[in-house]
């Protein structure tokens, strides 16, 4: 087992650091986590990038849990992982952060050498013609389409996702591309997706 000394008698030795980072470094964030210690996961697996691109009532479902779970991972602040490692960067000790995760927080705690592998939950892409639009806006249209939704409360879930079960999702107005009105994804690699 790996020591806080370990860890530091390492940084030591190694002046310009590769940071790999994932879910745990954002759970004191209050953005929940896949996996447990062993690895298993806590819950069902996520939707599939085949699932969403080829089911209407996939995408309905997800984007209203995730209209819930917005409020969650639009609100979450950076850590004291993501300090610290704000911190390290700026006086030249990391090189380079590469993250698993899609929240942002990394650069919202001052990080810039980040590659953000698997995306930003904070953008919206459209699959047809690439156009972006942050995710603040797209969740204002979603609410502005679904008052009706805006009330309801559910626990989080990991990466803006939200608990919210029992509910016919057939009703759940999405917007589309507001260029060319194609469909609408997070900017984010799906699980059966490769990344870019």
């Amino acid at each position: 087992m790996t020591t806080d000394t370990d860890l530091l008698a390492f940084a030591e030795r190694h002046p310009r650091l590769f940071v790999l980072t994932g879910a745990g470094v954002s759970t004191e964030s209050g953005i929940p986590d896949y996996r447990d210690a062993q690895g298993n996961w806590k819950r069902p697996p996520p939707v599939t990038f085949q699932a969403f691109m080829g089911e209407e009532a996939t995408r309905k479902r997800y984007w209203a849990r995730s209209m819930i779970g917005w409020r969650t991972m639009g609100q979450a602040q950076p850590g004291p992982a993501h300090r610290a490692l704000a911190a390290l960067e700026s006086q030249g000790r990391v090189a380079m952060l590469l993250t698993q995760n899609v929240d942002g927080l990394h650069q919202a705690a001052g990080s810039r050498n980040v590659i953000d592998l698997h995306g930003r939950i904070d953008t919206v892409r459209c699959m047809a013609c690439e156009h972006r639009l942050p995710r603040a806006d797209f969740q204002a249209e979603l609410l502005r389409l679904n008052p009706d939704w805006a009330a309801l409360d559910a626990r989080a879930a990991p990466d803006g996702d939200a608990d919210l079960e029992v509910r016919d999702f057939s009703g759940f107005d999405i917007p589309a591309c507001p260029v060319c009105g194609g469909l609408l994804k997070p900017d984010v690699v799906f699980f059966g997706e490769s990344v870019p």
